[in-house]
């Protein structure tokens, strides 16, 4: 890095802009869930957002890796700044490199002008490296170049910039096993992973899935315009159930599936995908696949409502989406009673 390109450097890391902008934690509030393990990964975006370190979020698709990564950056003095994200696992090498790192004029065939990469335009925010096992081996040591000397040469260039960016990466494999294939720089490995953060999956979480589902309830609905008011507690009991695979993306997608596709005020089992109800429940109906218990779910999720509507029972049927005789009904099945809300009241 020549002596001029040094003084930038420094210059744009003394720049008040995001050393004294006031911290943003929207973001994170963007996040539904109250679980003990999603609560630990918020706690771990917000002590590790307001520093410099760049952090590996690993997880499987479909967990919110993205969703965490803008949280982070939120939650950082780089507010304000760009947040840029990349999906490294959906452009060739070739186009990668020029991606991240610009090009220059004549570089290659089709290379008509000067043009900036990716880095330079998150100067001074975070860069989002999603799918970062991906990325091939002449990749890797261009990236690996970014976070120690925080310069970039452009494709087919002779000079070097100097950038400040905050690397933040996500990946659903595991890039210590392939460091050890020889498949990932052990150099870069340990660089991307100063700090680690682990999304847990949805099956593990289980808790979420309800709080999680009304709320893609409420933003499909208000979206498409549908009247929509509220999920079946058998419905939701399915929901929970469910392994979900596809994480809380696919939880996502078959909320807006429903919403899209059904005729009916509140969400019915039938308006679920099929695979919902057949790996919830066997064919002979006596008990769900899963080890959570349905009369357990749909208790549950009664007594969150009626405590959300402190206890109201016209409020809470107008939540669930049901007729106060059902909810009646339901708080008599599952011995829901006065006195427990007495209780409750005497403990809060």
């Amino acid at each position: 890095m020549t002596q001029s390109m040094r003084a930038r450097w420094h210059a744009h890391r003394a720049e008040p802009a995001h050393t004294r902008a006031p911290v943003d934690t929207s973001r994170v509030k963007e996040i539904v869930g109250a679980s003990p393990a999603i609560r630990a990964v918020l706690e771990m975006v917000a002590r590790v957002g307001r520093t410099r370190s760049t952090v590996l979020i690993q997880g499987e698709t479909g967990t919110g890796k993205e969703l965490i990564a803008r949280a982070i950056h939120a939650a950082s003095p780089r507010a304000g700044r760009p947040f840029v994200p990349v999906d490294c696992s959906a452009l060739a090498e070739g186009v990668l490199e020029s991606e991240l790192f610009g090009h220059v004029k004549g570089a290659f065939t089709g290379a008509m002008i000067d043009k900036r990469g990716l880095f330079e335009a998150a100067h001074g925010g975070t860069c989002f490296l999603d799918e970062v096992g991906e990325v091939s081996p002449c990749v890797q040591a261009k990236l690996l170049r970014v976070l120690q000397e925080h310069e970039i040469k452009r494709v087919g260039g002779t000079g070097t910039l100097g950038v400040d960016v905050r690397v933040i990466a996500a990946t659903n494999r595991d890039l210590g096993q392939q460091v050890t294939s020889g498949k990932f720089r052990e150099d870069l490995f340990y660089r991307l992973s100063v700090v680690t953060l682990s999304v847990p999956p949805l099956r593990e979480r289980r808790d979420d899935i309800v709080l999680l589902a009304t709320h893609f309830l409420r933003k499909y609905a208000a979206a498409n315009a549908r009247a929509v008011s509220g999920i079946a507690p058998e419905t939701m009991a399915l929901l929970a159930a469910y392994d979900w695979p596809g994480n809380v993306r696919e939880l996502e997608h078959a909320i807006e599936r429903a919403i899209a596709l059904t005729t009916n005020p509140v969400l019915q089992p039938e308006d679920l995908p099929p695979k919902c109800a057949e790996t919830a429940i066997p064919s002979d109906g006596t008990a769900p696949a899963s080890p959570l218990s349905l009369r357990g779910v749909v208790s549950g999720h009664v007594r969150r409502v009626l405590q959300e509507a402190r206890w109201n029972k016209k409020l809470a049927a107008q939540l669930l989406g049901i007729h106060r005789r059902t909810l009646y009904r339901l708080t008599k099945r599952y011995g829901i009673t006065l006195k427990e809300r007495e209780r409750r009241s005497e403990t809060e």
